[in-house]
């Protein structure tokens, strides 16, 4: 059997708990710290990455939970962040700093889209989040590892955007828990093989405890 080319991988790695994530508030945009917790579970994801992968790259939201986020994983790594703000979370406008009740009792509703409440479309999530994935994962050699800091809504609609997937596959996704990753690795079809889908979905929502 004639074995592939060497794997080219992403991770694509949700930010650690902050304050408003264990309140239930909306965040989007608004920049918020990472909580203790958040820091606790953000080392123990880096090392667990570090361990397991040879990484090569980091890339983060500009956002400060995945700054802070990515921190650990360049100091485990010894890699410098890269930021690109198109990894950002969906702008949530007015609904920022709500919590599921307040958003209810205010609009009567979980709006589909928060475009006319001064935020974002999921669409418009989706795209940016693709194309910077898109631009990312050319920059990856077969062997080699990048990691990508971001948060949990747009990775999800991102991804399915990037894998060429129906957006309503998006609400077959279990949510990613804080510092839970997703696992994408593209392999070169061998001459005379079938050739393989340019990026597949390995895993999805691991993640490590804290210690």
């Amino acid at each position: 059997m004639v074995e592939p080319a060497e794997i080219r991988r992403l991770i694509l790695l949700r930010h650690g708990v902050t304050g408003w994530n264990a309140d239930g508030r909306y965040q989007g945009q608004t920049d918020i710290e990472l909580a203790e917790t958040g820091h606790q579970q953000a080392k123990a994801a880096a090392r667990a990455l570090g361990t397991t992968f040879t990484v090569t790259g980091l890339v983060s939201s500009d956002l400060m939970r995945a700054r802070q986020t990515a921190a650990y994983v360049a100091g485990e790594t010894g890699l410098e962040a890269a930021y690109d703000p198109r990894l950002r979370e969906v702008c949530a406008g007015e609904a920022e700093g709500m919590n599921r009740a307040q958003i209810l009792e205010r609009f009567g509703e979980m709006p589909a889209s928060w475009e006319p409440y001064g935020g974002e479309s999921w669409p418009t999530v989706a795209a940016r989040f693709s194309a910077a994935l898109n631009d990312v994962a050319d920059t990856v050699a077969p062997g080699e590892t990048v990691v990508v800091v971001a948060h949990g809504g747009a990775i999800r609609q991102g991804l399915a955007a990037f894998l060429g997937w129906d957006p309503s596959v998006v609400t077959t996704l279990a949510p990613l828990s804080n510092c839970s990753w997703i696992e994408l690795v593209a392999r070169e079809s061998a001459p005379g093989l079938i050739p393989a889908a340019p990026w597949r979905l390995a895993t999805y929502g691991m993640g490590a405890p804290i210690s």
